[in-house]
């Protein structure tokens, strides 16, 4: 047993949730430990549809609350990390028969309006015509009309990644492939038990307060792990996403209408594909073991072969991935129906512990704000908000929009392949420089490992990202997975058994 380690906060979950509270209250002057029992972001927060959105579809629920806190959300975000978080066009086709223009014209009306006029970066929604449109070569010539609108995508699991950086940078402690094993109430502060996976024994820490940022485990770790029992629960619902070979050439996405009343998204993804998603289906196994079921894959085909005039079925498909969204149990009888806004539920047994149930990648900003309020009072003097006006690590790419970024990029680094410093710069943004140091070439960059990857790369990833497998590198820290080759594997895997990892030491 190790000595024991005091801190302010400890946050259990290195999901979107878990990241950014641990970001947050270490920027207001906190020791915090965040720890995750697997990689970070290796759950639901790289398995969305990676979107940062208002989520149009919720105003059909009367969810204007929601939908305008993320849509000022959305702004902040775009400002916050313009390297992974950037503007995309959709359309809407226009399906007779379904909801009525009228509908969705006010629908996209609300959308433009909700935030309250913080919108400024991002264009307001128009009706269309297809004929002529440059989205519209690839749609079934029943569609001769749409409407357009504006969301952003983001590379998911880069943002959990980033929060963890900038909450480390600001003097967190970020432990992943450790998981709280135990933890009881001593006094007035909580006694945890953590196991390190990686063969570093058992652990114990002191904290003034615990947040259980866990997921869709968030009951499971108050009933099995604290053994204090929930209060609420949490209802599991599955989102599933194909990815197939590129479907259109344009850089426009799309929201299609289901006869069922769910929509489906069409969106370019890593140059070279078109991610489709997501299902709404109710899951009761383990979320680490969630998957897409033939159904599914069907499912999304079909929505997807009722607009296009290229039709795609099981064998197109080159990915697909699920993960579980821990929504808050309600009445809804519809799993589309149920509310992704979050509650933050607070128990007080001498020692503070606030769970989060439910939220969406979108408002985790302001989630991790809201919970560093709840906890203020019992953890005295601490500093203000702070993350609504802060660049995220790589971010702070002046006033210039990211394409200006990378032709600043090409004129700095003009002996790099254009894909690869694309890639480079979408993920690092600035934070660029520590990969490429002094480089003049790519033989400056180490051992190549193929499909773009170097050894510089890598170094920085385990150095500084908390990168350990393979799978880290290849599907959530670069998303090279889809098209890398089984040589690049297994050179990977043999540098990363040679390497050696930096420990973290706590206390």
């Amino acid at each position: 047993m190790g000595r024991e380690s005091d801190f302010d906060l400890v946050v259990v979950g290195g999901g979107i949730n878990g990241a950014g509270i641990a970001r947050d209250a270490a920027g207001r002057g906190l020791r915090v430990l965040l720890c995750e029992q697997d990689d970070l972001a290796s759950h639901t927060s790289s398995a969305s549809t990676k979107l940062i959105h208002g989520g149009l579809r919720y105003l059909e629920h009367y969810e204007f609350r929601l939908v305008g806190k993320a849509l000022v959300e959305r702004e902040v975000l775009l400002r916050a990390a313009p390297h992974i978080i950037r503007p995309l066009r959709f359309v809407v086709p226009y399906f007779k028969g379904l909801r009525p223009a009228w509908f969705i014209r006010l629908g996209l009306f609300l959308y433009d309006h909700l935030d309250f006029g913080k919108r400024q970066l991002l264009p307001g929604s128009c009706g269309i015509r297809v004929a002529g449109h440059p989205a519209g070569a690839v749609l079934d010539g029943q569609f001769t009309r749409g409407f357009e609108y504006s969301d952003a995508r983001v590379d998911d699991a880069r943002l959990v990644v980033l929060n963890a950086v900038d909450a480390a940078q600001r003097g967190a402690t970020v432990l992943t492939r450790t998981a709280c094993t135990g933890a009881r109430i001593d006094g007035e502060r909580w006694v945890m038990d953590l196991a390190d996976a990686g063969g570093g024994g058992l652990r114990q820490v002191r904290t003034r307060a615990l947040v259980n940022a866990t997921g869709p485990w968030v009951s499971e770790f108050l009933d099995h792990t604290l053994r204090i029992g929930a209060r609420r629960h949490i209802r599991r619902v599955k989102g599933s996403h194909i990815v197939v070979p590129r479907l259109f050439d344009h850089d426009f996405a799309y929201l299609f209408q289901n006869p069922d009343g769910r929509v489906v998204f069409a969106i370019p993804y890593q140059g070279r594909y078109t991610l489709i998603g997501t299902t709404d289906v109710e899951w009761h196994g383990n979320p680490a073991q969630a998957a897409i079921s033939d159904d599914e894959v069907a499912y999304l085909c079909t929505a997807v072969n009722r607009y296009f005039t290229v039709h795609i079925g099981p064998p197109d498909v080159v990915w697909s991935f699920a993960g579980v969204r821990p929504l808050v149990e309600d009445e809804k009888s519809s799993a589309s129906a149920v509310t992704r806004d979050y509650v933050l539920e607070m128990q007080d047994n001498g020692a503070p512990l606030l769970s989060v149930f439910g939220g969406k990648i979108t408002t985790y900003r302001k989630l991790a704000e809201d919970v560093v309020a709840r906890l203020a009072p019992r953890l005295g003097e601490i500093g203000r908000p702070w993350t609504a006006s802060a660049r995220l690590p790589g971010g702070d790419i002046g006033g210039a929009r990211f394409d200006d970024f990378l032709q600043q990029c090409a004129e700095h680094y003009p002996w790099l392949p254009a894909e690869l410093r694309e890639r480079l710069a979408s993920a690092y943004g600035t934070r660029i420089a520590r990969i490429l140091g002094d480089a003049r070439g790519l033989a400056d960059l180490g051992e190549a490992i193929g499909d773009g990857l170097y050894e510089g790369e890598l170094r920085y990833l385990v150095d500084h990202e908390w990168a350990r497998t393979s799978e880290d590198i290849l599907w959530r820290r670069t998303k090279l997975g889809l098209r890398a080759l089984p040589e690049t594997r297994t050179r990977l895997d043999a540098w990363l058994g040679a390497y050696s990892v930096p420990r973290v030491a706590i206390g």
